[in-house]
């Protein structure tokens, strides 16, 4: 166990860039995740954990390789990196698994967000799609970054269980031909289903950005829009919480959920 008490240690400044910087995590491979159940998770799932900061008092390495580097810092420097305001007591540097689109699709069930950019949200959606068993998470371009500390915060653990994918809308509709899967947005227009009169246990569907909703690009690509029934005085949902009706209705279509 190593003791560091520098603002100045290059371990120091380099997770703090890492915190902050996304083409430098990205070059690296790292995310940085926060706090003993995240670390929990990781262990869990066997992350391959690269360094692990506890604070003073606080450790607990019992169970973590030997492989793994280990520094004890006061409580102070700790808060100065997390990016909580309420640092959890320990601190960790991960590799990122592989993000980039896979060369084919193996599963049925996908959420795809199109240019959501809260990372809340982002992470939010990640851990209910893990709840209800979709088999991965599809981010198209001007999503929040799914590795910045404040999405996998959001995940609770999910992220080292669940696949999340970057790509193009043209990558994603190639994946789906071969899948032989169809591709659905949540939408209002003319010839909109009721999300209730349609299978969803095999397919993808996408929830667009806060703002704008789906873009008329992946509009277009879809066969179907689908709407959520509510009351007439609503119009519409926040993204987070229509995604957790379509994974909640695409969990239940295919059995997952009983």
């Amino acid at each position: 166990m190593e003791t560091i008490t520098s603002r100045t240690n290059p371990l120091i400044t380099r997770i703090r860039k890492l915190t902050t910087d996304r083409k430098l995590r990205r070059k690296e491979g790292v995310m940085v995740c926060e706090g003993p159940k995240m670390l929990e998770e990781a262990l869990r799932w066997e992350a391959k954990l690269e360094t692990v900061l506890w604070q003073n008092g606080c450790q607990n390495q019992d169970r973590l390789p030997k492989t793994v580097r280990q520094v004890a810092v006061p409580g102070d420097l700790l808060r100065s990196l997390a990016p909580t305001q309420t640092p959890q007591q320990v601190l960790f540097l991960c590799a990122m698994p592989e993000y980039g689109m896979p060369e084919a699709l193996h599963g049925c069930r996908y959420l795809v967000l199109d240019g959501l950019q809260d990372p809340g949200n982002v992470g939010t959606l990640w851990r209910t799609a893990d709840a209800f068993g979709a088999h991965g998470l599809i981010l198209l371009p001007g999503c929040a970054d799914p590795w910045s500390p404040k999405t996998l915060r959001a995940t609770m653990g999910a992220c080292f269980r669940l696949p999340v994918w970057e790509g193009t809308l043209s990558e994603l509709l190639v994946r789906l031909r071969q899948a032989e899967l169809p591709l659905y947005a949540t939408a209002l227009q003319e010839d909109t289903v009721d999300i209730r009169g349609l299978s969803l246990s095999q397919a993808a569907v996408v929830i667009g950005s806060e703002g704008r909703g789906v873009s008329p690009e992946v509009l277009a690509a879809s066969q179907k829009t689908i709407k959520i029934p509510m009351t007439n005085r609503c119009e519409s949902l926040n993204a987070a919480a229509a995604g957790a009706v379509v994974l909640w209705q695409m969990g239940f279509a295919s059995g997952e959920i009983t």
